[in-house]
Protein backbone atom coordinates (compact mmCIF):
# COMPACT_ATOMS: atom_id res chain seq x y z
CA UNK A 1 0.00 0.00 0.00
CA UNK A 2 1.26 3.29 -0.68
CA UNK A 3 1.83 6.18 1.82
CA UNK A 4 -0.69 8.38 0.17
CA UNK A 5 -3.47 5.62 0.25
CA UNK A 6 -2.98 4.96 3.23
CA UNK A 7 -3.25 8.51 4.17
CA UNK A 8 -6.48 8.52 2.51
CA UNK A 9 -7.90 5.87 4.36
CA UNK A 10 -7.05 7.31 7.50
CA UNK A 11 -8.13 11.08 6.61
CA UNK A 12 -11.55 9.74 6.64
CA UNK A 13 -12.45 8.98 10.51
CA UNK A 14 -12.73 8.20 12.14
CA UNK A 15 -10.56 7.47 14.37
CA UNK A 16 -12.01 4.00 14.28
CA UNK A 17 -11.61 0.48 13.70
CA UNK A 18 -12.01 -2.71 16.36
CA UNK A 19 -11.86 -6.54 17.04
CA UNK A 20 -14.63 -8.92 15.62
CA UNK A 21 -16.03 -8.83 19.56
CA UNK A 22 -16.65 -5.08 18.63
CA UNK A 23 -18.56 -5.47 15.16
CA UNK A 24 -21.01 -7.95 16.98
CA UNK A 25 -22.04 -5.54 19.36
CA UNK A 26 -22.49 -2.34 16.92
CA UNK A 27 -24.98 -0.12 17.88
CA UNK A 28 -24.70 2.70 15.18
CA UNK A 29 -23.29 2.43 11.86
CA UNK A 30 -23.28 4.85 8.70
CA UNK A 31 -20.65 6.11 6.12
CA UNK A 32 -17.72 8.70 5.58
CA UNK A 33 -16.27 10.40 3.22
CA UNK A 34 -13.10 12.36 2.82
CA UNK A 35 -11.41 14.87 0.23
CA UNK A 36 -7.56 15.84 1.03
CA UNK A 37 -6.72 19.07 1.36
CA UNK A 38 -3.02 18.69 2.02
CA UNK A 39 -0.03 16.04 2.00
CA UNK A 40 3.17 16.50 2.48
CA UNK A 41 5.65 13.32 2.57
CA UNK A 42 9.31 13.18 3.55
CA UNK A 43 12.00 10.61 3.14
CA UNK A 44 13.13 10.08 6.90
CA UNK A 45 16.09 7.23 5.30
CA UNK A 46 15.83 4.61 2.34
CA UNK A 47 12.37 3.44 2.26
CA UNK A 48 11.41 5.74 5.83
CA UNK A 49 8.72 7.83 5.23
CA UNK A 50 6.56 9.98 7.49
CA UNK A 51 3.33 11.84 5.56
CA UNK A 52 1.17 14.31 7.25
CA UNK A 53 -2.46 15.15 5.95
CA UNK A 54 -5.35 17.27 6.31
CA UNK A 55 -8.58 16.63 4.78
CA UNK A 56 -12.46 18.15 4.85
CA UNK A 57 -14.71 14.95 6.00
CA UNK A 58 -18.58 14.19 6.19
CA UNK A 59 -20.11 11.65 8.04
CA UNK A 60 -23.43 10.13 7.80
CA UNK A 61 -25.93 8.15 10.13
CA UNK A 62 -28.95 6.50 9.77
CA UNK A 63 -29.47 5.07 13.93
CA UNK A 64 -27.10 7.89 15.71
CA UNK A 65 -26.79 11.70 15.23
CA UNK A 66 -23.33 10.98 13.62
CA UNK A 67 -24.50 13.35 10.83
CA UNK A 68 -22.07 15.94 10.83
CA UNK A 69 -18.76 18.29 8.51
CA UNK A 70 -15.30 18.98 10.01
CA UNK A 71 -11.77 18.15 9.35
CA UNK A 72 -9.52 15.44 9.97
CA UNK A 73 -5.72 15.57 10.25
CA UNK A 74 -3.22 13.24 11.12
CA UNK A 75 0.69 11.68 9.84
CA UNK A 76 1.74 8.01 8.35
CA UNK A 77 4.89 6.39 9.04
CA UNK A 78 6.34 3.52 6.94
CA UNK A 79 8.70 1.93 7.90
CA UNK A 80 11.55 0.13 5.50
CA UNK A 81 10.00 -3.10 6.07
CA UNK A 82 7.46 -1.50 3.87
CA UNK A 83 5.07 -1.25 6.84
CA UNK A 84 2.64 1.81 7.31
CA UNK A 85 0.73 2.46 10.28
CA UNK A 86 -1.39 5.63 10.11
CA UNK A 87 -2.76 7.75 12.75
CA UNK A 88 -4.98 10.66 13.34
CA UNK A 89 -7.69 12.86 14.72
CA UNK A 90 -11.17 14.36 12.80
CA UNK A 91 -13.20 17.28 14.28
CA UNK A 92 -16.77 17.86 13.21
CA UNK A 93 -19.70 19.74 13.76
CA UNK A 94 -23.76 18.90 13.24
CA UNK A 95 -26.42 21.58 11.81
CA UNK A 96 -27.35 22.12 14.98
CA UNK A 97 -24.22 23.05 16.45
CA UNK A 98 -23.44 19.82 18.77
CA UNK A 99 -19.63 19.22 18.04
CA UNK A 100 -17.71 15.91 18.81
CA UNK A 101 -13.69 14.70 18.30
CA UNK A 102 -12.43 11.10 17.73
CA UNK A 103 -9.15 9.74 17.44
CA UNK A 104 -8.04 6.83 14.92
CA UNK A 105 -5.61 4.30 13.71
CA UNK A 106 -4.77 1.75 10.70
CA UNK A 107 -2.54 -0.93 11.72
CA UNK A 108 -0.01 -2.11 9.09
CA UNK A 109 -1.90 -4.79 6.84
CA UNK A 110 -5.35 -4.25 8.81
CA UNK A 111 -8.20 -3.85 6.32
CA UNK A 112 -10.13 -2.17 9.31
CA UNK A 113 -9.15 0.29 11.57
CA UNK A 114 -10.58 1.69 15.27
CA UNK A 115 -11.90 4.95 16.38
CA UNK A 116 -13.13 6.64 19.86
CA UNK A 117 -14.58 9.66 20.62
CA UNK A 118 -12.25 11.96 22.65
CA UNK A 119 -14.56 14.74 23.44
CA UNK A 120 -18.28 16.62 22.19
CA UNK A 121 -21.06 18.98 22.80
CA UNK A 122 -24.83 19.00 23.11
CA UNK A 123 -25.80 15.41 22.32
CA UNK A 124 -21.93 14.01 22.22
CA UNK A 125 -20.84 15.21 25.42
CA UNK A 126 -19.68 13.03 28.19
CA UNK A 127 -20.08 10.12 25.72
CA UNK A 128 -17.44 7.40 25.27
CA UNK A 129 -18.11 5.81 21.76
CA UNK A 130 -15.63 3.80 19.73
CA UNK A 131 -15.92 1.68 16.87
CA UNK A 132 -13.95 0.44 13.62
CA UNK A 133 -14.03 1.94 9.86
CA UNK A 134 -13.12 0.29 6.60
CA UNK A 135 -12.40 1.98 3.51
CA UNK A 136 -14.85 1.06 0.27
CA UNK A 137 -13.06 3.60 -2.25
CA UNK A 138 -9.64 5.74 -2.32
CA UNK A 139 -8.26 7.06 -5.31
CA UNK A 140 -5.62 9.06 -3.11
CA UNK A 141 -7.93 12.42 -3.52
CA UNK A 142 -11.57 11.33 -2.53
CA UNK A 143 -12.16 8.69 0.53
CA UNK A 144 -15.28 6.48 0.92
CA UNK A 145 -15.95 4.34 3.72
CA UNK A 146 -18.07 2.43 6.28
CA UNK A 147 -18.35 2.69 9.74
CA UNK A 148 -19.69 1.10 13.10
CA UNK A 149 -19.43 1.02 16.84
CA UNK A 150 -20.76 1.27 20.32
CA UNK A 151 -22.99 4.59 20.41
CA UNK A 152 -24.33 3.74 23.91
Amino acid sequence: MTTLKAVQWNTAFLGCLLAGSCWAADNCSGRVNGVALYGDTIEVGKGHTMTVFESNNITTSDNSPNNAAGKCGGYAITTPDGKTRVVGVCARKTKDGDSWSDEWVLEPGAERGTWKQVGGTGVFAGKKWSGWWQPVFDDGKIFMGNWGGNCN
